[in-house]
């Protein structure tokens, strides 16, 4: 695997020419491409090219756009991304950082897929409201982060795109001790691998592993050529012994409004969704899913 090629075609397929979640729409031009929802949305930048002469001027410009409507936003930065200070360029603009992640892919065709979950676990696809909540519950007790989000986002999927988007959740019994998605993005050869979590008292038995497994049998029998996951340390490890390989680092910077921005959007709320609404070289329809979500 040529992984300079692989990473040129992850930056095309999912960050410059990136389908836009359902509920949401992108928004393209020269250097950023954004994408913009409600509140439970993902909302943030997922490509830009910038260098030392506009970098500032684009990190204000986006950010006066998502004050205009009241919305924390994430500007997801790969290491192979310029300016090489663009993060330090986007905390003293009041964006703050959270722990960064290896973007790692592998091709489908060379894992395996038949690692079977441990005695008295079984692996499900759910589907429906019913699957829907016992993944967040998994999700909500393995990362502590409120449910509200991803339940919306799941919800809305299912309702707008169901065909890109296949959840399983691990089953000791009826009680779920661990769960994942795969995220099928139409038009690219990049599946994705979200939320993987297990119970701490399930940890260490192969349950991640088989999720890989069976997440890269139905990315293969769907015809994606790479499974792409961005991974935090914990699970890092597992997927190099797995057949991963590392094309990059991508750090999550976030910024929420200030109180007077909150105020101030308000005022602009109104104007800014007209400009939202109307269409222009840079503005695009929203399309069929996949991001990033940590999205």
């Amino acid at each position: 695997m040529d992984l300079s090629t692989v990473l040129a075609h992850y930056d095309r397929q999912l960050r410059r020419e990136a389908p836009a979640d359902p509920g949401t729409s992108i928004h393209r031009d020269a250097t950023v491409v954004r994408q913009t929802g409600g509140p439970d949305d993902w909302n943030g930048v997922l490509w830009s090219a910038l260098d030392d002469a506009t970098a500032d001027a684009a990190i204000a410009e986006q950010t006066r756009y998502f004050a205009a409507r009241g919305l924390p936003y994430e500007w997801k930065v790969y290491t192979h991304d310029r300016p090489a200070d663009l993060g330090d360029r986007l905390r003293a603009a009041g964006f703050v950082p959270e722990p960064p992640e290896s973007l790692m892919v592998a091709r489908t065709d060379d894992l395996a897929t038949e690692a079977a979950p441990p005695e008295g676990v079984r692996l499900a696809t759910v589907t429906g409201e019913e699957g829907v909540e016992l993944l967040v519950r998994v999700h909500t007790e393995v990362f502590g982060t409120p449910a509200e989000h991803l339940r919306h986002r799941l919800l809305t999927q299912l309702a707008q795109n169901p065909d890109a988007l296949v959840m399983v959740v691990a089953l000791a019994g009826e009680v779920p001790v661990s769960s994942a998605r795969l995220e099928l993005p139409a038009g690219t050869d990049f599946a994705g691998l979200w939320g993987g979590g297990t119970l701490p008292a399930w940890r260490g038995r192969g349950i991640y592993r088989a999720l890989v497994a069976r997440r890269a049998q139905l990315a293969a029998a769907r015809g994606f050529r790479y499974l792409q996951v961005d991974a935090t340390d914990q699970s890092s490890p597992i997927l190099t012994r797995l057949g991963f390989a590392t094309l990059s680092t991508t750090t999550p910077y976030i910024r929420t409004p200030s109180p007077a921005e909150d105020q101030l959007s308000w005022a602009g709320e109104e104007l800014a969704g007209a400009a939202a609404d109307t269409p222009s070289d840079g503005i695009l329809p929203a399309l069929p899913d996949d991001r990033p979500s940590s999205h």
